[in-house]
């Protein structure tokens, strides 16, 4: 299959596309279609609209967990198929070890008796390092 042609050959201009076909079914239809370009265009209806709303929120899941009323893992995986649709392997979430209620009674217990501060019990129950 040849790479679809964007100039005529013969005069530069740009061309229209007018008939689009379907190999499978043998479908075709027909008219004036204003041509796909770019690297988003191969990505869904719905992949576009996430991207949009993903800009408009900054980036931020918490605005966009508001926006699209749909929770962070949800927001996650739409992010990681649209990635993913535009050819790129998504980046696998480093979580921490989780701590063991042991672990997270005898943290508070010091940060209740004054031997930690705040700070470092918070670094302390995300399952940081002690700095």
């Amino acid at each position: 299959m040849y790479t679809q042609l964007s100039k005529c050959p013969v005069c530069g201009e740009d061309l229209t596309v007018t008939r689009l076909h379907c190999r499978n079914c043998d479908t075709a239809v027909e008219g004036h279609f204003r041509q796909a370009t770019g690297l988003f265009s191969q990505l869904s209806q719905e992949q576009q609209n996430f991207i949009l709303a993903f800009v408009r929120c900054e980036g931020r899941f918490t605005r966009l967990e508001e926006e699209l009323n749909l929770s962070y893992p949800t927001l996650r995986n739409r992010l990681n198929d649209v990635i993913q649709s535009l050819g790129f392997e998504p980046r696998k979430e480093e979580t921490p070890e989780r701590l063991s209620p042991d672990k997270r009674s005898e943290i508070l217990d010091e940060l209740a008796q004054g031997n930690i501060t705040p700070a470092e019990a918070q670094r302390l129950l995300r399952g940081e390092a002690a700095a």
